[in-house]
Order: structure tokens, then sequence, then C-alpha cells
């Protein structure tokens, strides 16, 4: 069940929502065993501002790379995405002409799955690559789960940022035995990586314009890529993933 709604900031700092539409309250009850208090919620926060012309620019930069690739039209390839987009969100249209009425939300929306498909079939991006969003949570995670450099595209290795004493996986020390998802992660390849020592995490963000470096991931969700560690769960200690 979704519909729109409007956040708003309380005098003392706390945020709420308020629906644009008083919701079915009886329908809500069937869902949270007859309760309409404390109902699990989704919240997104929208962006409402005009899809901005670096989004285009990437789009359509990354289109370009993947005609390069398949051999497929650029303009088949846009509707095709068009398309997709409007599937997943149930029937909204989109268009990133210079005209268009839609937000940076809904350009985002777009662009994750040009991203999606460019992990998922392993295409070579050329003219999109100084346009990727690197500094943005999800761009990351693809990058963990495809092992992918986050710097350059070439293969690589799950690091832990190096932000307070102790928190990276030394040399010698058997990654199998960590709980990765208590660390903030990052992919990258050897040499991005010795960069990144080198430098330090504030200068290596600074040699790369980052403006965000690393994420933390749930360990379900480690597991479920095959990232190897000790994880903890509820009915035992810890879980060893060696698949």
């Amino acid at each position: 069940m979704e519909q729109s709604a409007k956040g708003y900031v309380s005098s003392d700092g706390r945020a709420y929502v308020v629906p644009d539409v008083q919701p079915n309250l009886e329908h809500i009850a069937t869902m949270n065993h007859g309760d309409v208090q404390g109902v699990p919620a989704r919240v997104e926060w929208v962006d409402p501002r005009q899809a901005r012309p670096k989004q285009r620019a990437l789009f359509f930069a990354l289109v370009n790379d993947i005609h390069q690739w398949s051999g497929e039209p650029s303009e088949w390839l846009k509707e095709y995405f068009y398309t997709l987009y409007t599937v997943k969100t149930a029937g909204k249209e989109i268009s990133l002409a210079d005209d268009t009425v839609n937000t940076v939300t809904d350009a985002k929306e777009l662009i994750d799955e040009v991203v999606d498909f460019i992990f998922e079939y392993d295409v070579p991006v050329k003219q999109g690559y100084v346009l990727l969003p690197r500094d943005e949570n999800q761009f990351q995670f693809e990058c963990i789960k495809h092992r992918k450099c986050l710097i350059c595209g070439k293969h690589a290795d799950i690091h832990h940022l190096e932000l307070n004493n102790g928190n990276a996986v030394g040399m010698g020390m058997d990654r199998t035995k960590v709980d990765h998802s208590k660390k903030l992660l990052v992919a990258l390849c050897r040499s991005h990586h010795e960069i990144c020592h080198s430098y330090g995490t504030k200068g290596f963000c600074e040699k790369y314009k980052l403006t965000n470096l690393g994420i933390k991931v749930d360990a379900e969700t480690l597991k479920r890529i095959g990232v190897k560690g000790n994880y903890e769960t509820k009915n035992s200690k810890s879980y060893q993933n060696n698949q």
C-alpha cells in the first residue's frame, strides 16, 4: 500500500509525515493485527527539483556506452529504460528532455536501472565514466556486489575503511573470521587500495573528489552476495559464511 505524503519537522526537531489523503484505517489495521498504531512504513524523501542536466548527461552517456557494447540503437535503448522505469513505478512516465517535468528523484531511479544493467552484464563504461555517481551508496553497493573498483572499474577486493585505529583488517588476518557488517566497506582494486592506504581516507576522497566513501552492509546481504565472514545470528553466537 503506497500513497503520497509530505514531511515536516516540529519545533522540537522531530520529523513527521502527513499523508496527502487520509488513509483507509480499516485496511491498515488488517495489515497490523488489528492495530493502527506503530504500523511499519517506508518513507522516501523525494527531491522535487527538476531533473538536473548532469543526470541527463550521465543517462545518455551510459546509454551510448551500452549501444557501443551491444550494437542496439541508442534510441531503442532509451525507450527500453524508459519503459522499464514505467513498469517498476506502476505506470509513471519519464523523460529527460530539456523541458522534463520529472524530478531529481525520478531521474535517479531511472539511472539506477541503467547502472544495474551495466553491472549485471559487465558493460564497459567509457563515455559515462567520469559522470558515474561514485558518492551514492547504491553505486558503492553495486561495486561491492560485483567486485568492481569504485574508482576505475577493474576487478576489486572488498576493503575496510581506516577511519579509526584498528578498523582495518591487517595483513595476514583471516578475513573469514571478521564480521564485515560492522565495518565501513569499499570495493577497490589493488592499485587504488594502496593509494587509499598511502593518502589516508580523507586524502583519497580529496584526490578523487569524493564526498562520501564507504558503506555498511547488513550480514544477510553480505552472505547473499558471497562475502565470507564470521557473522552473528539470532540462533548462535556466530555464523561463518564459507559458501
